[in-house]
């Protein structure tokens, strides 16, 4: 536990030009959360009217700060750094759809689905409709 902290204090970038996109990625994503936590710890204080502007500003601004450092830092952490090299390596490796091929396949899932539904939506009506004959429902 304790390198986990010494890596926290750290300020250098590790393999710094490998995984760019995908460090920043989770870097925003990471920083977001803590943002969103400052953001609703000052509205709770905001409801308490007995807070002190220095709990009131400075605490969520510590939060986010720390936050944001931690997140900086995670993302930097050599395990997690590679996983995040590694991630950003199999999806170059992805073959995505082009345009037309995107709107096809949508367009294909979107009539399945409408189609299972009405069809679903036959099958329950016969069935209410046999057992509304046989009584076993009250209409």
């Amino acid at each position: 536990m304790g390198a986990f902290f010494h890596e926290l204090l750290q300020f250098g970038l590790y393999k710094r030009t490998q995984g760019r996109i995908t460090r920043q990625v989770t870097f925003f994503a990471l920083a977001l959360v803590f943002a969103i936590a400052a953001w609703r710890l000052h509205v709770t204080l905001r409801l308490a009217d007995n807070a002190s502007p220095i709990v009131f500003y400075g605490v969520p601004l510590a939060i986010l700060a720390l936050g944001s450092w931690v997140s900086y830092r995670i993302v930097n952490l050599p395990r997690f750094a590679d996983f995040l090299i590694a991630v950003e390596a199999e999806m170059n490796k992805v073959s995505w759809p082009s345009k037309d091929e995107l709107i096809r396949n949508s367009a294909v899932v979107m009539f399945v689905i409408f189609f299972l539904a009405f069809l679903l939506f036959g099958f329950d009506q016969i069935w209410v409709i046999l057992f509304n004959q046989l009584g076993v429902l009250r209409p």
